[in-house]
């Protein structure tokens, strides 16, 4: 399959609904907030769980993601920590570094595109992959976002519990370990995956709503560094992890890695801002992480049609 062909049939739909997000997030006052809560608590939970439930992935598969998703993670951390660290940024610089390097956008730009490359295990793999990293991000995320602030670092990691994605991920391995799952023609399945099906455009939307808020500017000159270790960095750590972990199903191990090179994600925004307080070399520490999220969103998109180019002539598996 040709660059302009994968181009067309993975990437290209993609883009053109968060285009469509975009465009009308600039021309009318919409905000994202009510979409977002209505996706957190409603769409992706039934998602979340419809994928799980009904996937054919075996069990074994299911924990190497789980374990590929949090060295990934770790790693990442840790280079991005210490490249901060490196070339002498604040505290909050550093940790607006870290997270938006670590946390891909799994979720409404990951799931879409690597169900579009990669058929039903891609969102099978990719809705896991999301719901990892959601545990993650709410403890660890927390943390290195309200670093030297105990309290509020604590009053957010409890919002783990909290998020609808965490419960729906442990009712469908629960349901999967009784044998209890509806079969997949039941009313309650077919609401389920209707819901859970709506989920991806109203995400893709969603994105494009939220970038059309982002003010660059100044911040511009400030994200390379950033976007280097998400961009560059982060495929070629979780390559190395996927390697080391040999997935048993080729193909989840593609999505592993097409996860992993994701642009950077919109929750880093949320946690810094709420938690976090500062600038990012004299650029407001919103601003910082709202421009990463733009130009990495835009330069991923050449870079994930040559990364599903190489991972489908089997460069890996």
């Amino acid at each position: 399959m040709s660059l302009v062909s994968i181009f067309a049939t993975a990437i290209l739909p993609i883009a053109a609904i968060s285009v469509v997000g975009f465009v009308l997030g600039r021309f009318r006052e919409i905000d994202p907030g009510p979409l977002n809560t209505v996706t957190v608590y409603v769409l992706a939970p039934a998602l979340v769980f419809h994928s799980l439930a009904t996937t054919t992935l075996a069990v074994g598969t299911l924990v190497e993601v789980a374990v590929g998703v949090v060295a990934y993670i770790a790693v990442m951390i840790v280079l991005a920590e210490g490249v901060g660290r490196l070339v002498g940024g604040t505290t909050t610089g550093v940790s607006a570094i870290v997270l938006v390097s670590a946390f891909p956008n799994s979720g409404n730009f990951g799931i879409p595109v690597s169900e579009f490359a990669f058929g039903e295990t891609g969102r099978a793999t990719a809705v896991l992959f999301l719901a990892v990293q959601a545990v993650l991000m709410y403890t660890v995320g927390v943390y290195i976002a309200a670093r030297g602030n105990s309290e509020g670092a604590l009053a957010g990691v409890r919002r783990v519990f909290t998020v609808p994605l965490v419960y729906a991920v442990l009712a469908a391995l629960g349901m999967r370990a009784l044998e209890v799952v509806p079969p997949t023609g039941t009313t309650a399945m077919t609401t389920l995956k209707l819901v859970g099906d709506s989920a991806i455009p109203v995400m893709l939307l969603i994105l494009g709503l939220q970038l059309a808020e982002t003010d660059y500017g100044a911040a511009l000159r400030q994200v390379g560094l950033a976007t280097v270790l998400k961009i560059g960095v982060a495929p070629i750590v979780a390559a190395g992890i996927a390697l080391v972990i040999g997935f048993t199903d080729p193909t989840v191990g593609r999505v592993f890695v097409l996860e992993s090179a994701m642009p950077a994600a919109v929750t880093p925004l949320i946690l810094l801002v709420e938690f976090g307080e500062g600038d990012v070399g004299g650029v407001p520490v919103e601003s910082f992480v709202s421009t990463v999220v733009l130009v990495t969103t835009l330069v991923s998109l050449p870079v994930l049609t040559g990364i599903i180019a190489l991972l489908n002539a089997g460069v890996l598996f």
